[in-house]
């Protein structure tokens, strides 16, 4: 029988884990303090910023390939501080991206032609040339091997496909020595630190950190505590190379060690739930809990599933992880998530299997294949160890598409269906830029800014002696994601009601109000902006943006990249930076003024659902449903509801039917806010007010506090909007 209770912690535990919280708020204080200018509009990285520490690379005049990256990690892993903190489980922590230290640049003749760059930057288009680590490393191949056993791995590969040029090989084999210099490093300050330490329990626990990270410099885990320290040294060493971020499924990757050390009474629950809160202190990696087993027979939710719960809910930091939720879930392991998301404003993600799997399997896999896909980033999945995906890292913004076809028919025959097809054809040049853009990244990558790290925890790499993005592993597909649909949407209906049916403005009165930015013209910019929008019952746009999404799906995978064919994969997401890609962005007709923002990922605009009677996240989630590009990259659903409101339409029972819904209608994602209005007003206008409030932006959390101004903005308007 499956234990579902929440774990209770004994003051030890509680206290250990109240001082992490602790400790993790003036870590980010200083950080803000000191480099973040007041601001950090990303998900909340765990690095350990210290000041003084500088480091001079070698062979800057050339930064860029296996040997000067080999030759430079290394000795920045033997250099860097080592942190330990007393009140973790764990040692180690890391410092900052490796590039603040050091330049990784590119060969001057492998940058993209001008051409290509002159259209990415005419479509405010964000191409994923050159873009780094958006794949996942399948963990369990360092937990099974150790640093020890990775070594001998690379150089047994080397000797025997004894290549011409070995500097694959020895940039992997410099990745790993540093490494084991850093843990090393660790084991020594843990050993410090406990020389000088006069408490029993603080002294105990630094020896312990220190006999583990010396085991674990050649040796594999042989404990849930040293499983989790070993992922938190994966994670020092991931996040210093260009920041990658996942990790994969991570109750089912510590189970093992969980059930031997229960077997043999080593631990109790709350002793596990402090390794993990430590580990989460550590760093915010994307991992998943739950999920169906490859045949679809069983969900895999364990005890190690609700253990993770039970330290997110603890620990009260930023922390990113997904339930993956299917029909078969643990209908206690969902509650229990949403529980507590009630009770802290936020927690984990939702990741549905139904849109994830059945739209990956479209593409031709396996569906026994698609079901391994795991949520291990902001709004995206990867096979662990055994795709390249690079997803994530592409903007199409179909709201400059929508622009520029507004120009085109400016003189010409101004009509709807003249729009919609100088619209298509914007998107198309967009799409195949990129698609170019991608042949030319998989011929240069490697050679450039090889994926260093994840080569050593992918199955094919270090075999074949190739970087993961040319071979390396037998999966290759690449993402494109669509921006600025509602904006496009909004704005075909808003012409089509008010110029074309009504006829209360003309063709030359629209030009010259967007031509003006609505300076003047306040009455017609609202009657533009109130039209039925996007996601209310019955617009007009839904048409539009379905229309839109069709076209966008198909010009993606009607054909692979140009030159070596490599398949497309067509997602819809705009992260946070709505405001960004609407910076330079003119006037557009839904009411939107130039330089705000665009619409976020598939979904309505805020206030699409003003002046109606009915739960407007039911409306939201069926629009961002029925929008869905439908290959198995996320749409995700962001809903900001307000506890208050949220006990009139069903409270749990609620949301769990609505996540229930989403995932049978082909919905991917679901991030979920659960806020109390007022606190959520105060720590906007004062965020000092509410320094440990913790939201989730998109895909990823963060400290609101540590938002900047704009970021923040964009949660109050989904949240006061009601929209959710």
């Amino acid at each position: 029988m499956l234990n579902t209770e929440r774990t209770v912690l004994r003051p030890v535990y509680a206290e250990r884990i109240k001082s992490l919280h602790d400790d993790k708020l003036a870590i980010n204080d200083f950080k803000l303090k000191t480099i973040g200018v007041g601001k950090f509009d990303i998900d909340d990285w765990g690095f350990v910023y210290f000041p003084d520490f500088k480091f001079e690379p070698i062979g800057a005049d050339k930064p860029y390939g296996y040997r000067y990256i080999g030759t430079n990690f290394r000795r920045f892993l033997e250099q860097m501080p080592k942190y330990v903190n007393k009140n973790s489980a764990l040692g180690g922590a890391w410092i900052k991206p490796i590039t603040d230290y050091m330049p990784i640049g590119w060969a001057p003749e492998d940058e993209p032609p001008e051409e290509l760059r002159a259209l990415w930057r005419k479509y405010d288009t964000y191409p994923g040339f050159g873009a780094m680590n958006h794949c996942a490393g399948d963990i369990n191949i360092g937990l099974q091997l150790g640093w020890g056993g990775l070594l001998e791995k690379v150089r047994y590969y080397r000797k025997l496909n004894n290549p011409v040029d070995t500097a694959f090989y020895d940039c992997e084999e410099d990745i790993i020595l540093g490494t084991q210099a850093f843990v090393a490093g660790v084991a020594a300050e843990a050993r410090r630190m406990a020389a000088e330490e006069a408490d029993p329990w603080f002294k105990k626990n630094l020896l312990e950190i220190a006999q583990m990270n010396e085991w674990l410099i050649y040796n594999p885990p042989r404990t849930l505590r040293e499983a989790c320290q070993f992922i938190a040294h994966f994670q020092t060493i991931d996040r210093t190379y260009f920041v990658g971020g996942a990790l994969g499924q991570l109750d089912e990757m510590l189970r093992p060690y969980y059930e031997r050390d229960k077997a043999a009474g080593l631990i109790e629950d709350d002793e596990a739930v402090w390794y993990l809160a430590s580990l989460f202190f550590n760093d915010t990696h994307y991992s998943q809990i739950a999920g169906l087993t490859p045949d679809g027979s069983r969900d895999m939710t364990s005890r190690m599933s609700f253990l993770v719960l039970d330290a997110m809910h603890y620990l009260r930091i930023p922390i990113n992880i997904a339930v993956r939720v299917s029909d078969l879930v643990h209908p206690e392991l969902l509650r229990r998530a949403l529980e507590y998301i009630l009770e802290d404003g936020t927690g984990a993600s939702f990741s549905l299997n139904k849109g994830i799997e059945e739209g990956y399997a479209r593409n031709g896999y396996p569906i026994q294949l698609a079901r391994q896909r795991i949520k291990v980033g902001c709004n995206w999945c990867a096979i662990p160890g055994r795709e390249y995906p690079l997803q994530d890292v592409t903007r199409a913004n179909m709201a400059f598409a929508f622009w520029h076809a507004l120009q085109d028919i400016r003189d010409g025959e101004r009509t709807l269906e003249k729009l919609f097809e100088r619209t298509c054809h914007h998107i198309k040049v967009i799409v195949d830029s990129i698609k170019q853009g991608y042949d030319l990244h998989y011929e240069r990558v490697g050679r450039n800014r090889p994926e260093v790290v994840y080569n050593l925890f992918m199955h094919g790499c270090i075999e074949r002696g190739l970087n993961c993005s040319e071979g390396g592993v037998d999966i290759l597909n690449f993402n494109i994601d669509g921006v600025g649909l509602a904006t496009v949407a909004d704005s075909f209906t808003a012409i089509e009601q008010r110029v074309i049916k009504e006829g209360r403005l003309s063709w030359d009165e629209l030009y010259r109000i967007l031509d003006a930015n609505y300076e003047g013209y306040e009455n017609e910019r609202l009657m533009l902006k109130n039209i039925s929008r996007f996601g209310a019952p019955d617009s007009p746009a839904r048409k539009w943006a379905l229309a839109i999404r069709d076209f966008f799906v198909k010009t993606c995978k009607e054909s692979g990249t140009p030159k070596y064919n490599l398949p497309i994969i067509p997602g819809l997401f705009s992260h946070g930076a709505i405001y960004d890609y609407g910076k330079k962005l003119p006037a557009t007709p839904n009411g939107r003024k130039a330089g705000e923002p665009i619409s976020h990922s598939s979904e309505p605009d805020p206030g699409f659902a003003t002046g109606l009677n009915t739960f407007s996240p039911t409306l939201k989630a069926t629009a961002v449903a029925e929008t869905q590009p439908g290959y198995g990259n996320s749409a995700p659903l962001h809903l900001d509801i307000d506890t208050e409101m949220l006990e009139k339409h069903g409270g749990i029972d609620a949301l769990i039917a609505l996540i229930h819904a989403h995932n049978n209608m082909g919905g991917t994602l679901i991030n979920l806010n659960c806020l109390n209005e007022r606190i959520l007003r105060e720590a906007h206008e004062n965020p000092s007010t509410h320094p440990d409030l913790i939201v989730r932006v998109t895909g990823y959390s963060a400290f609101f506090a540590s938002l900047s101004k704009s970021y923040r903005q964009q949660i109050i308007d989904r949240f006061l909007s009601k929209n959710g």
